[in-house]
């Protein structure tokens, strides 16, 4: 075939249109939510939905994955995703390093929200409260718990530090696997553990079709027991 004759693709050497955000729409077909047959307080709730939720793993990855967000003592915020360990009556539980960004803006300023972003299942839940760090033995309860890579991994990664770079971490890492191998017990790291969350609010979002939206919103006084519960409007 003579170089005349060859016939090319142009569309090939052309960029991918980027995606325009003003026109990604989806409309939420669901039941909605309704204050008739809720609990009296946000846990139960909570562990309904989160129940269903984890039912909904073919579609749902990582129910228990959760915005949390802090802010520092000048009222600046950072957000990030952890996952959730536990939760009863008395709040929401997750582990961290102590010297970790959210960490230390807890030290300053306990007041954090949490988000639970259940968007296959048109679902939010928003948490409004106070951390605090829980006790040394539900901390070692709960790191004995942890594969033995995750345990070594604790100890390797100095959190939200400068790395000079990945070599540095893995070399950490390595180091703390010879000296740990997989069978003997590693020690809990003592600038590691638990925070608990305590609800001041928690939101209940459902999606609904035309963007009206089922919210509601359960709220308590401080050192009030009774939990009373609020429509807000989308």
């Amino acid at each position: 075939m003579r170089q005349d004759d060859r016939v090319t693709d142009s569309s090939a050497s052309l960029p991918e249109p980027l995606p325009e955000p003003a026109g990604m729409r989806e409309q939420y077909v669901t039941e909605g939510l309704a204050e008739a047959g809720l609990p009296a307080g946000p846990m139960e709730q909570f562990a309904h939905w989160f129940k269903e939720a984890v039912r909904a793993a073919d579609a749902l990855h990582e129910p228990n994955a959760m915005v949390v967000s802090t802010a520092d003592a000048e009222g600046r915020p950072s957000s990030r995703t952890v996952l959730l360990k536990g939760f009863d009556e008395r709040g929401f539980v997750f582990f961290t390093n102590y010297d970790s960004r959210k960490a230390r803006e807890i030290t300053v300023n306990p007041h954090v929200s949490l988000l639970f972003p259940w968007h296959p299942m048109a679902r939010q839940v928003i948490v409004s409260g106070t951390a605090a760090r829980v006790g040394r033995e539900e901390t070692v309860a709960y790191f004995r718990t942890r594969p033995h890579g995750s345990q070594l991994g604790a100890w390797a990664s100095a959190q939200s530090s400068v790395l000079a770079s990945r070599d540095e971490l893995d070399r950490a890492y390595a180091d703390l696997a010879a000296r740990y191998p997989e069978g003997e017990q590693v020690p809990v790291p003592p600038n590691w553990g638990g925070f608990r969350v305590t609800p001041r609010a928690v939101e209940f979002w459902q999606g609904r079709r035309n963007r009206l939206h089922d919210r509601l919103r359960y709220v308590c006084g401080e050192g009030d027991p009774v939990w009373r519960v609020e429509r807000l409007s989308p």
